[in-house]
């Protein structure tokens, strides 16, 4: 399979094409993403794109039900609509494409891939609404990542949905969870996904929060790569997973608020305003 016809470059030899690839099946690997669960998307330069394909050929355009014209002009890599993330791997070109927002921030227009009319993520509109608002508070900002991590969910079951006390509940699992979200993570309503109204929740939190919980649902979460985003919501996770088995226990010792800014004071990160209380 080539993905250009400009040099017969194989897809999985394209660095950000593998790169998806990779991660996607890793994360299907997790048992984050079951069936169709979860979807990416990842801010490319231009340059990067024009080395590989032809950014002249629009093999279609897609009509957005939201403009986009903040966007307008970017590149993006995408996981389509009803695909199986355990699927890119072994036939990219029919499970991602390559997209660019159009000049009026109207449409996309699809350069490669998303073949036989697939249509890019079914949560595009919380993605593109996610980019916006992190772009304005880091403009290295690149991914939006949603999956389905496991524990992170059950917790949503069980704990108090408050913000603040779901991130001290993070903090206190793991040594270096306050280290890796200082801005700790911040949480919606339950809301019908794929909607614009969910976007603009999740884009809201987003001007301060690079973690968004979806209760009973799954994660949101972004970075400047793809190991920082996966990375971020693999601590999470991974804090989630200790507070489920240790839950419905007796606690005898935990990590106190002093510790916790000890600990911030020592990696040089500031926690998010609130949430400790200093002796």
């Amino acid at each position: 399979m080539t993905i250009n016809t400009k040099n017969n470059v194989a897809a999985m030899d394209v660095p950000f094409v593998r790169e998806m690839a990779d991660i996607t099946y890793h994360m299907w690997n997790l048992g984050w993403d079951e069936r169709n669960g979860g979807n990416i998307s990842y801010i490319l330069d231009e340059s990067e794109v024009c080395k590989y394909m032809d950014t002249q050929n629009v093999i279609r355009t897609i009509p957005l039900s939201f403009p986009v014209n903040e966007l307008a002009g970017m590149y993006f890599i995408v996981t389509g609509s009803g695909k199986y993330f355990k699927n890119v791997i072994s036939d990219p070109e029919s499970n991602i494409g390559v997209i660019r927002v159009s000049t009026s921030g109207e449409s996309v227009e699809v350069l490669w891939g998303l073949s036989n009319n697939a249509v890019p993520t079914s949560e595009l509109a919380s993605h593109f609404m996610s980019h916006i608002e992190r772009l304005k508070v880091d403009k290295d900002h690149r991914i939006v990542m949603h999956t389905h991590s496991t524990n992170t969910l059950a917790m949503t079951f069980i704990h108090d949905l408050d913000e603040r006390l779901f991130t001290r509940t993070l903090w206190e699992m793991c040594t270096e969870c306050i280290v890796v979200f200082p801005d700790g993570v911040s949480v919606i309503p339950w809301m019908v996904p794929g909607s614009s109204e969910i976007g603009r929740e999740t884009a809201k939190k987003m001007k301060s929060h690079r973690v968004v919980i979806w209760p009973q649902h799954g994660i949101f979460g972004t970075g400047t790569t793809m190991d920082e985003a996966f990375g971020l919501i693999e601590t999470v996770e991974k804090a989630a997973q200790i507070y489920m088995l240790v839950a419905h226990h007796e606690i005898k010792q935990r990590i106190t608020d002093q510790q916790l800014i000890e600990l911030a004071k020592a990696f040089g990160v500031t926690p998010v305003a609130g949430i400790l209380r200093e002796k």
